[in-house]
């Protein structure tokens, strides 16, 4: 690696290598328009409690940082952090690869203390954002707002504007978030107000829908991931919209949420969108605007001549609002969409069928609209050259709940990192998607044309929200160079695999050594050097820190009861587990009883698991001994488990757990073993906090008890 940034240094010339005294490194097209942008930690409190958060020039989100087309960006970012890197990307806009921000793979990553100039021209107009793409910053903060305003105004006149900037905010440190959702915690859909269970099935009137899922041993559906604390609105749960009674405001929607779809409504009537993904479309009404995450949309609203009214940002899941309120007088507030039906498999399919039918509303006339696509129209033509060659790309979303893993075609970037593309010709992108969630998927560097039924006047964007079960087809003309991120835009998929990186083939300089650290990076400061593929792919490999996601966490739990103890301890990535289980009987005044295994685990499905290791114990009858076996999860959510250990003993068990409320849950376990014949136990816990549940049990070795549950 340093021979690389050595021998790219030699190769540019000095001044590519200057910094903050340097002129501009290419000639100026427009005016120069400048600025600071400062990453610092801060104690803050969007939720009430104050908690660490990053900020950017002491805010969340960050400033806005406003142009004209034409005008030449200098935007010098400093890492005020004491011991983070951090990154900058921004996001939507078409820049050189150099200054798309991407860590370890088109940019240096800014090390703390350090500073990195990013220099672009501002090439197209509309509302766009930015935000790190380093970990999972962007969740704690690091995100603002992007105005480019056109050469010749805005084709639909308003008389004054404003940014909206949608997020959601968790008191928690995201890395806490990934873990929960890693090890499968169910606390989240408590916060969310939406867990499954027996007596909720049966209110309403869907227990055999219930059964029916438990059958196909499917887990519970949901429509989002992350519990969170709070909504917000340029940082705050409300705020005003500025404006006289009768004057037209463009409203630019921004959803910087990390893990949050909002449904959109104005209590003062539709919304006129004018412009989605920053280009301009034609002016269309809608009742509720379904935003995924990372699309920008410009609307219209008219302050009413009185009263006060409110658009509200209501999640997809149901959990919360933000809200903006306009005018002055009695309040109309906006309404919520209903609740999804989590309890009906067909909830989540029926937007995949209303999108198959003729008419171009049908998806908008839910109760709980999908995205507006049917419904954009570009202003002028947008059909791609004719005689360019066309290629057909087909990427299929995936992903596996019960281990949080997140993929295209079954592989993370890890296994697979690249979609080699090619200069001059045409992508045909289908997208479709085999999972229960929506994707907002995200391509870097290029628009794309979104497919819809609009012919030569379809819109151009940069994110394409895919329902549940259903396909998009996009098309953009490969007309860049290097290497270009394409991923899920919730912050968490993204992490846990769901990326690739686009590459054009036999492009000069594709293995850019952007993983190096300068001592002020300059956005020209490391250009690409050659090498071949083998080393191309092992640097990358190496390199892709940020986005090869193959994350480890360490989690466990542990009872402590009047006549017992039990817990499991885990160490987990995507495929491997190193467990530490245990179980202890008080069986006498003075004496204890116990078993524990240590364990290597392989995971293959999300119903089939194998594990290697060692069982110890101090049963005078019994010695420890190595064991091989496997789990395997049967219809109706069983688990069973068969083991062999090197005293030629076997053990099989079945092990079942119910749900009854969101916080009470029944659980019992048998299994006969070889040498000790039968054991069962069976129990219940009530779920407090997020670390603690209330739990009773009979064991049949040790008897009846109660204590706590500690989750970790």
């Amino acid at each position: 690696m340093k021979f690389l940034l050595a021998f790219a240094a030699l190769a540019l010339p000095a001044a590519a290598l200057a910094c903050d005294d340097c002129k501009t490194r290419r000639p100026l097209t427009g005016p120069l328009v400048e600025y600071d942008l400062y990453i610092t930690e801060q104690t803050v409190s969007p939720a009430g409690k104050p908690v660490r958060g990053l900020t950017i020039n002491g805010g969340i989100p960050g400033p806005t940082l406003r142009f004209r087309e034409g005008d030449f960006a200098r935007i010098r970012v400093h890492n005020q952090l004491k011991d983070e890197e951090t990154s900058t990307h921004w996001h939507g806009l078409l820049l050189p690869n150099q200054e798309d921000g991407v860590p370890h793979v088109t940019t240096p990553p800014i090390l703390p203390g350090k500073t990195h100039t990013f220099e672009f021209e501002l090439r197209h107009s509309g509302t766009y954002w930015y935000h790190s793409h380093t970990h999972l910053q962007e969740q704690s903060g690091v995100y603002g707002s992007i105005v480019v305003t056109p050469r010749g105004g805005e084709p639909v006149k308003a008389d004054r504007e404003q940014v909206l900037l949608l997020s959601d905010w968790t008191d928690l440190h995201p890395h806490e978030v990934q873990r929960m959702l890693m090890r499968g915690s169910d606390y989240f859909g408590l916060m969310r107000r939406n867990s499954q269970s027996i007596l909720g099935a049966a209110q309403k009137g869907m227990l055999k829908d219930y059964f029916k899922r438990e059958w196909s041993r499917m887990p519970p559906m949901d429509v989002s991931d992350v519990g969170y604390h709070a909504f917000l609105i340029n940082g705050q749960r409300s705020t005003q919209i500025s404006g006289k009674p009768g004057e037209r405001v463009r409203l630019r929607l921004i959803n910087a949420s990390a893990a949050t779809y909002f449904y959109l409504h104005s209590s003062a009537g539709p919304l006129t969108i004018v412009a989605a993904d920053g280009p301009p479309v034609e002016p269309v009404k809608v009742e509720r605007l379904f935003m995924a995450i990372a699309e920008t949309y410009d609307v219209l609203i008219t302050i009413p001549a009185s009263g006060q009214y409110e658009l509200r940002a209501t999640t997809q899941d149901g959990s919360g609002h933000a809200s903006a309120f306009f005018g002055e007088g009695k309040l109309t507030p906006a309404s919520d969409p209903p609740r999804p039906n989590l309890y009906k498999m067909d909830e989540m399919l029926n937007l995949a069928l209303e999108e198959k039918e003729d008419d171009p509303r049908a998806s908008l006339n839910l109760p709980r609209p999908g995205s507006p696509y049917r419904l954009l129209r570009a202003p002028q033509d947008t059909t791609l050259p004719a005689k360019l060659p066309r290629r057909k790309v087909t990427l299929h979303l995936t992903g596996d709940m019960n281990r949080y893993i997140w993929s295209f075609d079954g592989k993370t970037i890890a296994q697979e990192p690249y979609v080699m593309i090619k200069k001059g010709e045409i992508i045909e992108l289908e997208l479709i998607n085999d999972t229960m969630m929506h994707h907002p998927i995200h391509l870097h560097g290029h628009f794309f044309r979104l497919l819809m039924g609009q012919g030569a006047r379809s819109p151009l964007k940069h994110t394409v929200d895919v329902p549940p079960m259903t396909s998009r087809i996009v098309e953009f003309e490969a007309n860049e160079e290097k290497d270009w991120m394409f991923h899920c835009h919730i912050l968490y998929h993204m992490m846990s695999g769901m990326a690739r990186i686009f590459r054009y083939e036999d492009a000069p300089g594709n293995a850019s050594p952007m993983m190096g650290h300068g001592e002020t990076a300059t956005a020209s400061s490391a250009q690409p050097t050659s090498m071949n593929a083998e080393d191309h792919s092992l640097h990358h490999a190496a390199g892709l820190g940020e986005h090869s996601h193959d994350m480890a966490y360490v989690w466990g739990a542990a009872s402590i009861q009047s006549h017992m103890s039990e817990g499991l301890l885990t160490w987990m990535n995507p495929k491997n587990d190193l467990l530490l289980s245990w179980e202890i009987g008080w069986v006498g005044v003075d004496k204890t009883q116990y078993e524990v295994d240590a364990l290597y685990q392989r995971y293959f499905n999300a119903n089939f698991q194998a594990f290697i290791g060692a069982r110890l114990t101090n049963d005078p009858d019994a010695e420890d001994r190595a064991v091989i076996g496997l789990n395997y999860r049967l219809p109706f959510m069983t688990w069973a488990s068969l083991s062999l250990d090197s005293e030629g003993d076997a053990r099989i068990g079945l092990a079942r757990r119910f749900q009854l409320t969101p916080r009470l849950g029944v659980f019992g376990r048998v299994e006969y073993d070889t040498r000790t014949r039968w054991e069962w136990t069976a129990g219940a816990d009530y779920t407090l906090t997020r670390s603690t549940s209330l739990i009773t049990q009979y064991h049949s070795e040790f008897g009846l008890g109660a204590g706590v549950l500690i989750r970790f």
